[in-house]
């Protein structure tokens, strides 16, 4: 494209994550103005010729039908370079595929979705999903330090609604503040609400966070939160699919969200109405193959009819989660967030009978039911009482005696004495 050699400065200034091709640089950010995000026919043209000659063909027209649909109203005013000196001005970096920056590990569920939605539509499904169609970014955006590349190994999205109650919030910054003490990543989108409580909360117990915006950098969205994205921007990540100066509009909304998804482990509903964005993006969250969680709230509240709805479908439905250590038990490694129960526990001390019931499969539970309290009985007579054959109860009574529940005799078989009603 003839603006390689307007301004190096500028290039150099925005490029990241290693030397990366200049002329590259100038595609990317023109691909990343000129069509919208998720864009199905201009990835695939992207994927098939590389960024350099799609820009230079969309540029010069030489592009198919829907290429050309979804391009020619910016094609040529397009201004790749003053892109990239803007971005300069404010701070921001441009990341691309081809940087040692990109987050390849996060977005590996993305490039999967994609080439099989690009191969659909090459087969002749046109159809568009006005909740933003699963395709990687072209480009991001980036503000901020934080490593973009590690994104997605331990991170965890928090997402509801803007018109958040005070349950929501207050539930909000106990996750986010517990998740961030821990080194989990939280992800969001700096709305108003359960965003912007997840993001202070990590902020405020000196985590990593992560804003997606839905607009350029340079115009934070909405802008009774541009102190947040500032404190995000020092010592977190401000990403954006959208150069500067571009607006929040719905439409970019939709497609921000499957990057909330994408960028995070897993990700919890914290307060959603039955149509919101935070339920836009659990939709993403299922169809990349992710975690999905989501915290019950008050049945009166419509403000948690959304997850009350992920909670309860017979597909797919979400974990349910209330606190730090629930969400740490699905991002976080084998163990975290489990509950020990303490050595001092009165439960353990007595040996809880329903402590070690928890622990037996139904079949051995239901053998223990028809034992005898008092008087030994034999294992046909245990099989009659419980309803279970005998060949289940002869397989169950070595698993009922190694947890100390049952005592034998010559006899038969009957509740240990120590786990008798008193």
């Amino acid at each position: 494209m003839d603006g390689a050699a307007v301004d190096g400065a500028a290039v150099d200034g925005a490029a990241t994550g290693g030397a990366v091709d200049p002329q590259l640089l100038i595609a990317r950010a023109y691909l990343s103005r000129v069509s919208e995000p998720a864009c199905i026919p201009v990835w695939d043209l992207v994927r098939r010729c590389g960024p350099v000659a799609a820009a230079a063909a969309i540029r010069d027209g030489a592009v198919d039908r829907d290429v050309a649909a979804a391009t020619q109203a910016r094609r040529d005013s397009v201004d790749p370079i003053a892109d990239l000196e803007a971005a300069e001005r404010y701070g921001i970096e441009l990341v691309v595929p081809e940087s040692e920056r990109w987050p390849h590990f996060a977005f590996a569920a993305l490039e999967r979705t994609g080439l099989a939605r690009a191969a659909r539509y090459r087969d002749g499904d046109r159809t568009h999903s006005e909740s933003g169609e699963l395709m990687p970014p072209l480009a991001l955006w980036a503000r901020g330090g934080l490593d973009l590349a590690s994104l997605g190994v331990r991170s965890a999205g928090i997402v509801g609604s803007r018109a958040a109650t005070a349950y929501g919030e207050h539930v909000t910054a106990e996750l986010g503040y517990g998740l961030a003490t821990r080194d989990v990543t939280v992800v969001s989108g700096g709305a108003y609400g359960i965003d912007a409580a997840a993001h202070r909360a990590a902020l405020a117990a000196g985590g990593p966070t992560v804003l997606v915006s839905a607009g350029g950098l340079d115009r934070p969205y909405p802008p009774g939160n541009a102190a947040l994205f500032e404190r995000v921007a020092e010592s977190g990540l401000l990403l954006s699919e959208s150069p500067p100066g571009c607006a929040p509009q719905r439409r970019r909304f939709l497609t921000r969200n499957r990057l909330i998804a994408a960028l995070s482990t897993g990700t919890v509903v914290v307060e959603a109405a039955a149509r919101s964005g935070a339920m836009n993006t659990a939709k993403h969250c299922v169809g990349l193959g992710r975690p999905l969680m989501a915290v019950p709230g008050p049945v009166t509240s419509p403000m948690s009819s959304g997850c009350h709805t992920l909670l309860g479908r017979d597909v797919a439905p979400a974990i349910l989660v209330s606190t730090s250590d629930d969400v740490l038990g699905v991002v976080g490694g084998i163990g975290e967030g489990a509950r020990p129960v303490p050595d001092n526990d009165p439960k353990l001390a007595a040996g809880d009978l329903r402590v070690d019931l928890d622990q037996l499969d139904s079949t051995a539970r239901r053998v223990f039911e028809g034992l005898l309290v008092r008087r030994f009985a034999r294992p046909d007579e245990i099989a009659a009482r419980s309803g279970v054959s005998p060949l289940e109860v002869i397989r169950a009574l070595p698993t009922l005696d190694l947890a100390g529940l049952i005592e034998t005799s010559d006899a038969g078989y009957r509740v240990a004495a120590r786990r008798r009603p008193g």
